[in-house]
């Protein structure tokens, strides 16, 4: 057998064989080369630009980075929305390098010196002293996973990109047709006659009986069921913690003091009454009344004959007065004084000082405290990201809570809680922080499981607050149940009087209506059943005037004139009528007209821009490689 198999081996068809076998396997094992042949292995071009995979995976990256801490929860993204985060990474990287390039093209660029004042000037960055403040500036781009090169250089693009936004924008303004149309919507107000019928005028029904009671318990278990509470443990990393274990020098507050010197100093304020007259003889005939005794209403009266200006400028420095010569004269007068007419580029003045703020200082003995405070939360800011990249690494390889290391200034809490944050005993539990991290706490509590692993969270800040963290695991879960009839008999019965009361005035109310659809008017209707109309003031779409309830707004802008409406309010039932529809009269108010047209300017301006951009995206003819998009969650 063997040897009849060694001479088949010798025939041309053996061969044959083996060499088709040979080049499927050839073809199998290079078959990824051969189709990737030409492929430079970029993720998407545009615009003839190459977008390669890390700089999407950081656009993707800081993205989901964002949804987590939106979510507020220890729940990892589902792969759902990790692919759509994915995707609009990939779609924002895309145009944005389009939109880069076509500036570009324009010879659109930003100087440096622009580019450090606009940083210098974003508010996020600046400290208490209203400077720019390093340590701040350093803290944010690492909380947002920004190196500072990149920052500067989306910066940058950025400060380009609104130039070519104003150019776009310049010159537009909302058609006055398309202005009156919604100015017309906006303004328009409607007035209604309206009839109450409240909780509180209806008697109370008799006693309900032991059987109407349990009945109601029985019908309505939700309304006394325990909520559900949770046995938690959580650490908090907080600054303001840190801080008080860091000590501060001497040196180091000298040096804070005199950096910040300028936000510690008030300068002198004054209250001045000014006429600014067009020639000196008006003005010395001003001044001789003023001086004569007449009052500021007198003055401002003979001022309007006189061709004059009545202006009064109010706690104003030195520097805030318009005119040099003014302010001299405004700070050399004394209160009740009214000195000679001076003479500035803007006319004549005649001026008399009714109140003077002297100015104060704040000495360093009187900021020491508060600025080695501040210091101290300064440098504990940065120690809390250190120490939460350290605890992040901890519990990631396994580390429970109760073993993290008892130096890195944790706050330990323990206990049960509800969805709210309150005790089994009905207080609030006791968790460290402000408001902002309890919620956020309190919602990643109820959001996990037991047995899930902690992981350290983001804490949302509160203003200038330095960022806290926080990491919670569950214990145990103590499930909702039903109250005993006996714990609760006092809230049944309760509830059940409330519920008759009410039921009463939705009969009342609905046969009122009834009334007024039939073809009564709603002062007879509300006559016939003793009760009273009351007309409502004029109310307009964006907020309910005083005495209009809210739950009444949306049906009365729906309604016809003449149509009744019902709703009910958290003190009774509300019958209403539309009396009147008040229409809005652009020509008789410029101000409101004004500031409708700017709004649409605005939202016009920024459509128009979204339109440029996805141009540009177009014109750049994007192309995608789409197996390597699909690496983008892969590669996290």
């Amino acid at each position: 057998m063997i040897g009849l198999f060694r001479s088949f081996l010798n025939t041309w068809a053996a061969r044959l064989f083996f060499a088709l076998l040979t080049a499927t396997f050839v073809v199998w094992g290079v078959g990824d080369v051969v189709r990737n042949l030409g492929n430079d292995g970029s993720i998407a071009t545009v615009a003839g630009h190459r977008i390669e995979m890390p700089e999407v995976q950081d656009a993707y990256r800081r993205q989901l980075a964002q949804v987590t801490r939106m979510l507020g929860t220890n729940i990892e993204p589902t792969p759902e929305i990790r692919r759509g985060v994915a995707a609009q990474a990939l779609d924002q990287v895309i145009t944005t390098t389009a939109v880069n390039t076509a500036i570009a093209n324009m010879g659109i660029t930003v100087p440096d010196d622009a580019l450090r004042q606009a940083v210098w000037d974003m508010a996020p960055f600046k400290g208490p002293d209203g400077k720019f403040s390093r340590a701040q500036f350093e803290q944010l781009l690492r909380s947002n996973g920004y190196t500072e090169g990149r920052f500067l250089e989306l910066m940058r693009a950025d400060l380009a990109q609104r130039q070519l936004a104003n150019a776009l924008r310049a010159g537009y303004a909302s058609p006055d047709t398309l202005t009156r149309i919604v100015y017309a919507f906006q303004r328009e107000q409607r007035v209604a006659d309206m009839v109450e019928l409240a909780f509180a005028a209806v008697q109370p029904p008799a006693p309900p009986t032991e059987a109407q009671l349990q009945r109601w318990y029985e019908n309505h278990p939700d309304l006394y069921r325990t909520p559900e509470f949770r046995r938690i443990r959580a650490v908090v990393l907080a600054p303001a913690r840190i801080a008080a274990d860091i000590q501060v020098g001497e040196d180091e507050v000298k040096a804070a003091y005199e950096q910040r010197r300028a936000s510690f100093e008030q300068p002198e304020r004054r209250d001045v009454q000014v006429i600014l007259t067009p020639d000196e003889a008006a003005a010395k005939t001003l001044a001789e009344k003023w001086l004569a005794g007449a009052d500021w209403a007198a003055i401002q009266e003979a001022a309007k004959a006189a061709n004059g200006t009545p202006v009064e400028l109010t706690g104003a420095t030195r520097e805030e007065i318009p005119a040099p010569e003014l302010a001299e004269a405004a700070f050399a007068a004394k209160p009740g004084e009214v000195p000679a007419p001076v003479k500035s580029a803007l006319g004549w003045h005649v001026l008399k000082v009714t109140k003077v703020v002297p100015g104060a200082a704040k000495t360093l003995d009187e900021m020491r405290e508060p600025l080695k405070a501040q210091i101290a939360l300064d440098k504990a800011a940065d120690l809390a990201y250190d120490r939460a990249n350290k605890i992040e690494d901890l519990l990631a390889g396994g580390t429970k809570l109760e073993d993290l290391p008892g130096d890195f200034g944790l706050a330990a809490i323990a206990g049960t809680l509800d969805a709210q944050g309150m005790t089994p005993e009905g207080q609030p539990a006791p968790i460290p922080g402000g408001d902002a991290l309890r919620q956020a706490l309190i919602q990643a509590a109820f959001a996990a499981k037991p047995g899930d692993p902690p992981r350290l969270i983001e804490a949302p800040r509160q203003g200038s607050d330095p960022q806290s963290f926080f990491a919670v695991e569950i214990e145990s879960i103590q499930e909702p149940k039903v109250q005993p009839m006996d714990q609760v008999a006092a809230r049944v019965k309760e509830d059940w009087t409330h519920d008759a009361i009410r039921h009463i005035q939705d009969e009342a109310a609905a046969k009122l209506l009834a009334a007024v659809k039939g073809g009564q008017s709603l002062a007879d209707a509300a006559a016939a059943a003793g009760l009273k109309v009351t007309r409502l003031p004029a109310t307009g779409r964006a907020a309910p005037a005083e005495g209009v309830p809210a739950q009444l707004m949306q049906p009365l802008f729906e309604l016809k004139k003449g149509e009744p409406t019902m709703v009910e309010t958290p003190d009774g039932f509300v019958v209403a009528q539309l009396a009147d529809i008040i229409a809005a009269n652009a020509d008789q108010d410029a101000l409101g007209y004004a500031q409708a047209r700017d709004a649409l300017t605005q939202s016009l301006g920024n459509d128009l821009q979204a339109a440029a951009s996805v141009a540009l995206r177009d014109r750049g003819n994007p192309k995608i490689n789409r197996a390597m998009a699909d690496q983008i969650v892969q590669g996290e």
